[in-house]
């Protein structure tokens, strides 16, 4: 039987059974108080420091992080529910619009005025196109892409090159809702589809009734 390997340490063994029963026996400084005091750490800037001090100065490192990550947590809640009343807000308008040509106007204005959006787009999606059914079946495998487009695929989509692009598949009609930002770092692969995925479901009801 294979004996478990033993983690590579300079260390001598010694330090290791110290290390093992520290970690088995967290209460120890506890019963030993003065070892807290008398034990000196080396630090860059204040030279040797306690294992209290020590001990304190990560405690306000960990504070100082939890309260960076509060602040990221509060802000993005903040964003996120002003984009949910905006699309509260652009719902209603676009259930309102009585023809093909408001509905596009509504979606373009609103999305333009509130994100600064350079395109909005509707583009239906014919068997002739060849260039738009090959974005069509490449880009929107998975239904949505964001991200950076090719030169040729943004002239296609909206006559002009683009920093970077959200394309959603609206399957139902076909069409491609083709959203494009001057910022080549607005849409990423990584973010959260979840609030264009309700205006996706919204178009695809009202295309089908106009």
């Amino acid at each position: 039987m294979t004996e478990p390997l033993m983690p590579q340490t300079d260390a001598p063994f010694d330090e290791l059974i110290i290390r093992e029963y520290l970690l088995d026996n967290p209460d120890f400084f506890n019963r030993y108080p003065e070892l807290l005091l008398a034990m000196r750490l080396p630090h860059l800037e204040r030279g040797a420091i306690s294992l209290v001090e020590r001990r304190q100065e990560l405690l306000r490192q960990r504070v100082s992080q939890l309260e960076e990550e509060i602040t990221s947590l509060l802000a993005m809640a903040a964003r996120n529910e002003k984009i949910y009343l905006f699309n509260t807000e652009l719902s209603f308008k676009l259930l309102n619009c009585a023809d093909l040509v408001s509905l596009k106007e509504v979606l373009a204005d609103s999305l333009k005025d509130q994100f600064h959006f350079t395109h909005v787009r509707l583009i239906s999606v014919l068997d002739v196109d060849l260039d738009m059914k090959a974005i069509w079946e490449q880009r929107l495998r998975k239904g949505h892409y964001f991200g950076r487009v090719t030169q040729q695929e943004a002239k296609r989509l909206f006559g002009a090159e683009v920093g970077s692009v959200a394309l959603v598949k609206l399957a139902e009609v076909p069409v491609i809702f083709a959203i494009a930002s001057q910022d080549a770092t607005h849409f990423h692969p990584d973010m959260d589809n979840m609030l264009l995925e309700q205006l996706r479901r919204l178009l695809a009801y009202m295309l089908a009734k106009l």
